[in-house]
């Protein structure tokens, strides 16, 4: 499976211990524990492989099937020079997992008519108007910041010389000292990369997503999306600052021999650009509060919010809400992980398993993040599968997320 990235360069209630973990590891997942030993034993020779290969450093992998945990692990290292181990309750950068958070805030402030999907983006930002190469300025609409297609993009997919460098615009991973306010405003200086509505291309949309949810609400981005997602699921652990920093887990990059601890503002190379890493970020309430990447929190908090969408919604959104986010919003042109894959709201959307060349079902939900992370929903087969590593970008798109999946599905 091909994540995100790989088209961008190329343009649940009860908190339970697990057997087998430290007890004070409780993971926030509204799940029974139903082991299932063979997927165990699969599971565990691909997470062993890759930590034996020094492709991952260490991870977290929960896997859930018709509402029951069927596995769940840590393995390897949290913090390789301080030797502390993996544990189930680590807390990681989101990076990109922030934004499955972010755009089911979005809707339940639509679901309360806050905010309006085809209200252009001027209703709320009445001074966001990028324009397009020839001066024109074009309406952008909610919905097309929801689906990456209002002619944005990422700093992060761009070379040096492009406008988002030259105007300091921050992908919300780094540490820039700039408040949302102002990323956003730069973001609109810079001239679009097509009309609106036309192409799809991942972008720092959701970033302006979480101006727009701001000035909509009279509220900071982190209040509103707390009071409309994560208190309401009882995630304790996810939010834009680290709540308990002891648990974080040190990030690192892909590298040979070994991977390579990271430092801030480090410029991490994938394709012909890269990224620009900050993991003190995590622990600053001065960052602005990235909608599209700057959360932390655990891998049960994560499975909770997923469990939530596979199961249609509730608390936090209606069933109607819900099938809308998880319908293709944007076809083939999205390319979000390869042939097959289309996008929603929030992450991509599985068309066509065979063209994909995915045992997964029709309709999966799927995404990732940059610092390491990749998730997947099968709805069709009451599957849902979070892994979490420390290691980007190999726990994001490297040969782990592949065999993984094929192991959920071997019989």
């Amino acid at each position: 499976m091909r994540l995100f990235l790989t088209g961008l360069v190329a343009a649940a209630g009860l908190s339970l211990a697990f057997p087998g973990a430290c007890a004070t590891v409780q993971p926030t997942a509204a799940l029974a524990d139903s082991p299932d030993a063979a997927l165990k034993s699969r599971i565990d020779s691909v997470l062993d492989r890759a930590i034996d290969d020094q492709r991952l450093v260490g991870v977290v992998v929960l896997v859930a099937r018709d509402g029951k945990l069927v596995y769940h692990r840590a393995a390897g290292l949290a913090d390789r020079e301080a030797n502390r181990p993996m544990t189930e309750d680590a807390l990681f950068r989101f990076s990109s997992v922030t934004k499955p958070f972010v755009s089911a805030a979005v809707m339940r402030l639509v679901e309360q008519g806050k905010i309006k999907l085809d209200a252009p983006v001027t209703t709320y930002l009445p001074d966001f108007k990028p324009k397009l190469a020839d001066g024109t300025t074009p309406v952008i609409t909610i919905r097309q910041l929801l689906t990456h297609t209002a002619g944005l993009t990422y700093g992060l997919a761009e070379g040096p010389s492009h406008p988002y460098h030259t105007l300091g615009v921050s992908d919300g991973i780094d540490l820039s000292g700039l408040s949302l306010d102002e990323n956003v405003r730069r973001i609109g200086e810079a001239p679009l990369a097509f009309a609106p509505g036309s192409r799809w291309r991942y972008s720092v949309a959701i970033d302006v997503l979480g101006e727009v949810i701001e000035k909509a609400t009279g509220r900071s981005l982190p209040d509103v999306v707390a009071e409309t997602v994560t208190r309401p699921l009882g995630l304790k652990d996810t939010g834009f600052v680290a709540t308990a920093p002891a648990r974080l887990a040190t990030p690192y990059a892909n590298a040979q021999p070994a991977p390579t601890r990271m430092t801030d503002n480090q410029d991490v190379p994938i394709g012909p650009t890269s990224v620009r890493f900050a993991p003190s970020r995590a622990l600053s309430a001065k960052e602005f509060p990235s909608g599209g990447a700057g959360m932390v929190g655990s891998a049960g908090d994560v499975l909770k919010l997923l469990e939530t969408i596979r199961q249609g919604g509730a608390p936090i959104l209606k069933a109607a809400t819900v099938s809308e986010m998880t319908r293709d919003q944007v076809g083939p042109q999205a390319a979000t992980q390869g042939p097959g894959w289309g996008f929603g709201y929030g992450w991509a959307v599985l068309d066509a398993p065979a063209v994909a060349n995915t045992p997964q079902g029709v309709g999966t939900l799927a995404w990732g993040g940059v610092y390491g992370h990749n998730w997947f929903v099968d709805r069709k087969n009451g599957l849902t599968v979070v892994l979490l590593s420390n290691t980007a970008f190999e726990g994001m798109n490297g040969q782990v997320t592949r065999e993984l999946r094929d192991a959920v599905y071997a019989k």
